[in-house]
């Protein structure tokens, strides 16, 4: 696991040669991890790209709560979060009471990019990553519906928390094959595999480089499972105080508590 890089930042690690960061450190820059506050793993220099209804169960409950037809995709959904939202592990989510009466909670894998790429064939994806984090898009539901696109809702300040640190590829294994969840003041509310995906890992990558350059530093969130808030039986949306755990297997738990005011 990376969790410090002398006195750079990591997307500065990231952006250099394979060669370069083994050089970069040795052991003796290791430092305990309890004596830390760890920030956010990484803050790219563009929009996180995000991916919407990718695992069937959560596209056929949105599809269920918005009362329409389930049509399975042909092709991945992009849409971005604005760098701005990203918010460290461990930290209290500000939010605003007077933008959002339905913050909600979305636990996913997101892919860290390692190397300026363009029209990577999917068979060579997962070559051109750095590695794996975890991260929970919080939504703003009403700000989603009232703009009719994504973007806004998605993009409030404090609403993009990743972490709690990148883990290699050598260390997560198989992207396609994790387990996630995500408990709300200790209460499981999503439970899933990455190998329920509509769009692997290596498919969204090879898509989304589709004659566009990606940059070392970028986050792909790769999409949510069933149980998110909206679509519950009543919804369900964060109040303040709530505690929010994203656990993924092989990477840990990213935490943060709610304040909304």
């Amino acid at each position: 696991m990376i969790r410090t890089i002398a006195s750079a930042t990591l997307r500065e690690y990231v952006e250099l040669a394979p060669h370069e960061r083994i050089a970069w450190h040795t052991a003796d820059d290791l430092i305990a991890l309890s004596t830390v506050t760890l920030d956010a793993p990484v803050r790219p220099s563009r929009n996180v790209f995000c991916v919407g209804r990718n695992y069937l169960e959560h596209a056929a409950e949105g599809a269920r709560a918005l009362g329409r037809e389930l049509r399975l995709p042909t092709a991945p959904t992009f849409f971005t979060k604005a760098s701005t939202a990203i918010a460290a592990p461990g930290a209290t989510l500000d939010l605003q009471a007077s933008i959002s009466s339905e913050y909600d909670f979305e636990a996913e894998l997101a892919v860290v990019i390692g190397a300026e790429c363009k029209d990577v064939p999917e068979d060579e994806a997962l070559n051109v990553v750095f590695g794996y984090t975890a991260l929970n898009d919080v939504t703003a539901r009403d700000l989603q519906r009232a703009h009719g696109q994504w973007f806004k809702g998605k993009s409030l300040d404090g609403t993009c928390p990743i972490g709690p640190w990148i883990v290699t590829p050598d260390e997560a294994v198989d992207p396609d094959s994790l387990e996630l969840s995500l408990r709300l003041n200790g209460i499981e509310k999503q439970h899933s595999n990455t190998a329920k995906m509509i769009f692997g890992v290596p498919r969204l990558i090879a898509e989304l480089s589709k004659g566009m350059t990606l940059l070392p530093g970028d986050v792909i969130a790769t999409g949510t499972p069933e149980g998110v808030g909206f679509a519950r039986t009543p919804p369900e949306f964060l109040a303040d105080g709530d505690v929010l755990e994203v656990e993924i297997e092989r990477i840990g738990t990213l935490r943060n508590a709610v304040r909304i005011a």
